[in-house]
């Protein structure tokens, strides 16, 4: 199989995303329904947390498994200090974002006009919450889908053709589910995106997979895999608690509780793809 076969694999792996986008179009659900769509993004990305930090331990518990503790050693210090920057690096650019807001606010000029500036109601720099949520989930899913996609180009790579296309089934099965967590925080609190804001959406979480294909396929590097797997799941546990504020918020146990149990399904439901046919 060519490289440019390959290559389009990744990328519909990558754009599978885009099944799951277009449920952030509802119309203002009803607050069970929020509540619903909030959990269950809440469980596919606890899913996907647990799947990306086993791969990205995986090497260093292998190493440790074998005595090679100076590997172990390396492939864990990467992990946690990578794991680290994803997570309090979104926790310190949150602040940042919030400081800014602050500062604007503050900076309203007086006036006439002032009553009617105030009265609107406040923004924050990267639109609402619900929107940064997206953001962050997309952001956070890139991240991951570039290790995918690492994946697929190194087993490419290797003459590894059928384990390739395998792989590419997979994570295009599990993308489909990843595009309903990047806009159930839009969906749940009625904030309807256009085409075009779903469309970047799709492409900030999607097209890695289609980046790391191609990179996969020239560079076989452990290393770096771990360190994109790493660098998502510190986003995605941000994300996650994030969404967990939004829930408790609701004050819908039951129905959260529900949410969460669907959202594992979906993603175990899905990896069972990969893992049947022998992945």
């Amino acid at each position: 199989m060519s490289a440019g076969s390959i290559a389009l694999l990744g990328a519909i792996a990558g754009l599978t995303i885009f099944l799951g986008l277009p449920i952030g179009r509802l119309r203002s659900p009803i607050p069970k329904v929020k509540a619903l769509l909030n959990a269950t993004a809440i469980g596919i990305l606890i899913f996907l947390l647990w799947d990306v930090l086993d791969h990205a331990w995986e090497r260093a518990d292998a190493a440790l498994g074998s005595h090679n503790y100076a590997v172990a050693f390396r492939d864990g210090g990467v992990m946690l200090g990578c794991f680290g920057i994803g997570l309090l690096g979104l926790v310190y650019f949150d602040r940042w974002v919030a400081r800014r807001g602050r500062r604007a606010r503050l900076a309203r000029p007086e006036g006439p006009g002032a009553a009617v500036m105030v009265r609107a109601p406040e923004t924050r720099l990267l639109g609402s919450h619900a929107a940064e949520l997206s953001l962050l989930i997309a952001v956070g899913i890139g991240l991951h889908n570039f290790g995918e996609g690492l994946a697929i180009g190194n087993s490419a790579a290797a003459g590894e053709l059928s384990l390739a296309v395998l792989l590419v089934i997979g994570f295009g099965a599990h993308n489909a589910t990843e595009g309903f967590g990047i806009v159930a925080p839009l969906a749940a609190e009625g904030d309807r995106p256009s085409w075009g804001r779903l469309t970047v959406l799709g492409l900030i979480g999607g097209a890695p997979t289609f980046l790391g294909t191609l990179v996969g396929q020239q560079l076989t590097n452990d290393v770096l895999s771990i360190s994109f797997l790493a660098l998502a799941a510190g986003s995605i546990l941000y994300v996650v608690i994030e969404l967990l504020a939004v829930a408790r918020a609701m004050a819908l146990k039951q129905i959260t509780t529900w949410g969460i149990l669907l959202g594992l399904a979906l993603g175990f439901v899905t990896d069972a793809i990969v893992t049947a046919a022998g992945v």
